[in-house]
């Protein structure tokens, strides 16, 4: 069965974002942003929440910039052909290889079990992890924890009141200082 997992950058206390909506503080550097593409190769299908949906249009038309470097146009190559839902209420219509969700978040994850195809399920976004997590479909957080404090934002993890009991599957520290967390949900 196919892995739900949930990546994202956050900060030291816990944030994908700053109280002003910033991110900024995670541009990657070249071994980082290496990493997000060996990890992007294990993804069969993104779900993703409109805020970040938005944020990843950039890539649709990237590799026509004369100025990517090698890397980001790797990233592009992995990122456009990968098959993509997003979860919104507000959009009518998406680009690329992406499709609007037919269904809740839950059915979603059950079809996308349930069909043929290699590779994880990943979420992007917080709204739509907190909505799986609490509804127990995430089997694998990854955290790339930036050393900043932020002091409010957008949580990574969700502030619900139930307990989840995870197991430690990997580290690795970055020379930039980035730690690399990744954790199984236990059952």
């Amino acid at each position: 069965m196919r892995s739900v997992t949930y990546s994202m950058s956050i900060s030291l206390d816990g944030y994908i974002v700053g109280p002003d909506g910033g991110f900024d503080w995670t541009v990657p550097d070249a071994e980082v942003f290496r990493f997000w593409i060996d990890e992007i190769r294990e993804v069969g299908v993104h779900l993703l929440g409109r805020r970040l949906y938005e944020t990843m249009l950039y890539w649709e038309t990237a590799d026509q910039n004369p100025s990517l470097d090698d890397s980001e146009l790797e990233w592009a190559a992995l990122w456009n052909p990968l098959p993509k839902v997003v979860f919104s209420t507000t959009l009518s219509a998406v680009q690329g290889n992406a499709r609007l969700a037919s269904g809740g978040l839950a059915e979603e994850i059950e079809r996308l079990r349930a069909e043929p195809g290699e590779g994880d399920i990943a979420i992007g976004g917080a709204t739509l992890a907190a909505e799986a997590a609490a509804l127990g479909l995430i089997d694998e957080y990854r955290a790339m924890v930036y050393p900043v404090l932020l002091g409010g934002g957008i949580p990574f993890f969700p502030q619900r009141e139930r307990r989840v009991d995870l197991e430690l599957v990997e580290t690795r520290t970055f020379s930039s200082r980035v730690v690399y967390l990744r954790h199984r949900v236990t059952r």
